[in-house]
C-alpha cells in the first residue's frame, strides 16, 4: 500500500482506503524514525538532520497526495486538510481517517474496495 502512495504522488483526483493511508502514515513515521537514526550515528548531525529533511521532502507531496484522497473517501474535499492550521482541526481529521469511506460511489468516484 505504501507503494501506492508514490505511484499516485500527483492523483489528487481520486479515493484512497484506510488501509493505504494508515500504511502511508506508517512508512513515513518508520522511514523518519530510520533516517534520524542514520543523521545521529553516521551523518553525526542531529541538530540539522540532512538525511530527514530529504527523506521529509521527498514524502511531502505523495503523503499531501494521499491525504487528499482519503478525505475524498469519506466525501470531503482536500481543502478540509488547511483545518489543520487551527490545531483542534486536526482531531477532526483524524476522525475521518479512522471512519470507513463511503460504500457507494461518491462524487470523487466509485469505490475502490469494490473495484
Amino acid at each position: 500500500n505504501y507503494k501506492l502512495g508514490f505511484t499516485n504522488y500527483t492523483n489528487f483526483k481520486d479515493r484512497a482506503v484506510r488501509s493505504e493511508y494508515w500504511f502511508w502514515v506508517l512508512f513515513t513515521f518508520i522511514g523518519g524514525i530510520c533516517t534520524l537514526i542514520v543523521d545521529a550515528y553516521i551523518v553525526g548531525d542531529i541538530d540539522a538532520a540532512p538525511i530527514n529533511l530529504i527523506f521529509s521532502i521527498i514524502v511531502f507531496i505523495p503523503g499531501l497526495a494521499v491525504s487528499v484522497r482519503r478525505l475524498h473517501d469519506v466525501s470531503r474535499s482536500g481543502w478540509w486538510l488547511l483545518i489543520t492550521l487551527t490545531g483542534i482541526g486536526i482531531f477532526l481529521l483524524l476522525y475521518w481517517a479512522l471512519i470507513a469511506g463511503d460504500k457507494e460511489a461518491n462524487k470523487f468516484g466509485s469505490n475502490p474496495l469494490t473495484n
